[in-house]
């Protein structure tokens, strides 16, 4: 019995890896993926956007978010690629979860969606401050809009706001245009101007402002306009991505079914825009969209095939560089035109755009500059949505040998000509001289 046990443990320290590791450069989207809840209410009252995961192949895990067995990582190997916070009022994680443990989760590269509400506790928002947003410190405080809000059968207090204010790009939101405004009922929050990586996806309107919504303002709102953020997104330098949010409940059955009109339009939308809104977002944040990588990085002097060890000043050299995008399901060739490639040495010596043949291959040509030392073949790219490329390759650069040089060069012909007009001059002063009685 002991020594079925001693394989046992044995054969599972040998399979983790291979088992918890799903996040990988061939294939990068997130499968496994931790859900924390509040309540395991939630798991039913928000399963359409549950159901759109799992109905993409994600591996959806759900636990409370005090249950105390609860762990990220096991023996060094992390057990899931992506964490989703839908614990807004939790104030302590149980089992092995902490601060500490969720920022290292992200600095390894994972991904992880917060979602926080009117009953944010502190924990959550230390959680988002060191995610680069700040919740408004108001903890009875709601975004409020009188001139955006949803139109409702009751005036109510218009802290359900009906919002289309998105990011216009296409890789974080899909190429599908979403027509129907957003409901989002919950806290705002402002991004640390500290956090270049940090941006809005959806903003307040210019009319709206964060306050308790049973009381009368006695101050000035902390939080207005669109400097309100209602929905924001991180992409680490590791790539790593983060979604952050003040509303659960935009995540809600409720609120993907919901009718909405927007004050002041007469348009009545049968469906929000919620649902395709969170779902083209999730499919950003968990790498099905947006994911780039690089690979067959070559140079060789143009006629040649081989990488050499070294060039020579004023050589011609060609480089190419193939670039793929992950589809959800596959590589696809990814197509631009401002992949730029930099020789450098302590600044950049030359600066070229790649031109690529649609097929995902990047290329281009140039002459080694007349300066020797060693240099690199820098790739640095970085563009809104995508993830960053950074690639660097080095290659010494050597002056030309004694052997090396043209026998005649023909900028020196006016300095041959000196040299041969001076003997020439010797020769005849000097018989003149000797001879001359």
């Amino acid at each position: 019995m002991g020594k079925f046990w001693v394989t046992f443990v044995a054969l599972v320290l040998i399979l983790l890896p291979f088992l918890s590791n799903s996040f990988s450069p061939d294939s990068p989207t997130d499968r496994r993926v931790l859900v924390l809840l509040d309540d395991f209410a939630i798991k039913s009252s928000h399963s359409l956007y549950f159901n759109s995961l799992k109905s993409r192949g994600f591996d959806l895990d759900f636990k409370l978010a005090d249950d105390p067995k609860i762990a990220l990582q096991r023996y060094g190997q992390y057990l899931y690629d992506a964490l989703i916070l839908f614990c807004p009022s939790v104030e302590r994680f149980g089992g092995s979860i902490g601060l500490p443990a969720i920022l290292d989760f992200v600095d390894s590269g994972h991904d992880l969606i917060i979602a926080a509400d009117t009953n944010a506790s502190d924990f959550i928002r230390e959680v988002a401050t060191e995610c680069g947003v700040d919740f408004d410190e108001d903890p009875l405080a709601m975004v409020i809009d009188h001139t955006s809000y949803a139109v409702s059968e009751t005036e109510g207090d218009h802290t359900l706001i009906a919002s289309d204010d998105f990011i216009k790009s296409d890789v974080i939101l899909g190429s599908k245009k979403i027509e129907a405004p957003l409901l989002f009922q919950g806290i705002g929050h402002s991004l640390n101007p500290a956090n270049s990586l940090v941006l809005k996806v959806l903003s307040a309107s210019p009319s709206a402002y964060s306050a308790n919504p049973k009381s009368k303002l006695s101050t000035p709102p902390s939080l207005t306009g669109s400097a309100i953020s209602l929905v924001s997104i991180v992409q680490a330098r590791n790539n790593a991505r983060i979604l952050i949010t003040g509303s659960l409940s935009m995540f809600s059955n409720r609120f993907f079914r919901s009718g909405v009109q927007k004050a002041g339009s007469q348009t009545k939308h049968k469906k929000s825009g919620n649902e395709q809104f969170l779902t083209e977002l999730s499919k950003w944040v968990f790498h099905e969209r947006g994911h780039l990588k690089a690979v067959n990085v070559k140079h060789h002097k143009v006629g040649e095939t081989d990488e050499p060890a070294s060039y020579r000043i004023n050589d011609e050299l060609e480089y190419s560089v193939e670039t793929y995008e992950w589809s959800g399901t596959s590589w696809e060739p990814y197509v631009a035109d401002d992949v730029q490639v930099q020789f450098y040495m302590m600044s950049p010596y030359v600066l070229k755009t790649l031109s690529n043949d649609k097929k995902g291959l990047y290329y281009t040509s140039f002459k080694v500059p007349d300066v020797y030392g060693v240099f690199q073949f820098k790739v640095e790219y970085q563009k809104l949505g995508y993830t960053s490329l950074s690639l660097s390759k080095q290659i010494p650069v050597r002056p030309y040998r004694h052997n090396e040089y043209e026998r005649f060069i023909p900028a020196a012909y006016p300095y041959y000509g000196a040299a041969f007009c001076m003997m020439a001059g010797f020769f005849i002063f000097s018989f003149v001289h000797l001879y001359n009685k």
